[in-house]
Order: C-alpha cells, then sequence, then structure tokens
C-alpha cells in the first residue's frame, strides 16, 4: 500500500531544499518541479485542504523561482482559490498570507508589477492579523523579498 503521507511530506521537504540551494544544475531544477508536482499528488490523496493549498503555494513558489511565470501564476491561483474556500476548515491564520505572497512574488518575476503591489498590499495586511508572532514574523521577511 502507498504511504501517500510520508511520500508527499518527504517530498515536499527535499524540494524545500533545493529551493534554498544557491545554485542548482538543469537536472536539479528538473527534480525540484517534479518532486513538487507529486508531493502535492500525494497530498491530493490523503491531506487536508490546508495541506492541498500548501502544495500549491510549493508549486508556485518552484515556478517562480525558475522563471516560468505562467505556471508560477497558475498554481498561485489555485492555492488562492482553495485557502478561500476553506471547505473543511483546516486553514491557519497563515495560509492567507502564503496564497497572496504566492500571488505577489509570480506577478513581479512576471513583470506586472501592479498586480504584484496589490496582491503583496493584501498579503500584508493578511500577515499583521497573524496571531502567532512567530509565524507572522516569518510572513513579515518573505514579503521583504518582493523588492517592489
Amino acid at each position: 500500500m502507498i504511504d501517500h503521507r510520508t511520500l508527499g511530506v518527504d517530498l515536499f521537504n527535499r524540494t524545500w531544499t533545493l529551493m534554498e540551494q544557491g545554485s542548482r544544475t538543469p537536472e536539479e531544477d528538473d527534480e525540484m518541479i517534479h518532486m513538487t508536482h507529486a508531493s502535492a499528488y500525494h497530498w491530493q490523496q490523503v491531506g487536508t485542504r490546508a495541506n492541498r493549498a500548501r502544495s500549491e503555494w510549493q508549486c508556485a513558489r518552484v515556478h517562480t523561482i525558475l522563471g516560468q511565470t505562467d505556471q508560477a501564476i497558475f498554481h498561485a491561483r489555485r492555492c488562492l482559490e482553495i485557502v478561500e474556500a476553506n471547505e473543511d476548515g483546516s486553514m491557519e491564520d497563515w495560509d492567507l498570507a502564503g496564497a497572496y505572497e504566492a500571488l505577489a512574488r509570480a506577478h513581479f518575476v512576471a513583470g506586472d508589477l501592479d498586480a504584484a503591489r496589490d496582491w503583496a498590499e493584501r498579503g500584508r495586511s493578511a500577515t499583521a492579523a497573524i496571531a502567532d508572532d512567530e509565524e507572522r514574523k516569518v510572513f513579515e521577511a518573505d514579503f521583504a523579498t518582493i523588492d517592489i
């Protein structure tokens, strides 16, 4: 039997490791793309809606890192749709800020600075509403890396 949860976690974490690498080979870029999508598939099988949204967020970030803006915007929009629906009540107060961050970053990399500013403004407002100080600081730092 396939352990979708373990595979989802392991692939997500390995993708994160590659995302944080200073430089990657073309093969590692390919691996990063395939792993984030595989992780999303496994979370689709067993995860909550929050797991699904976070998988879409990671797909958006990977495509943004690689300059694949159409894919990044697609996955960022999907992330926001899932977060806003919150069909199973599994979202945390920071999931909305994450969805907005994905959209701001993807539009920034795509060169649509007006949209990037709009999403970043929404994201900073959502970040201000995060109850946990440490979680809020993570998002504040993330938004600070979007240079608009």
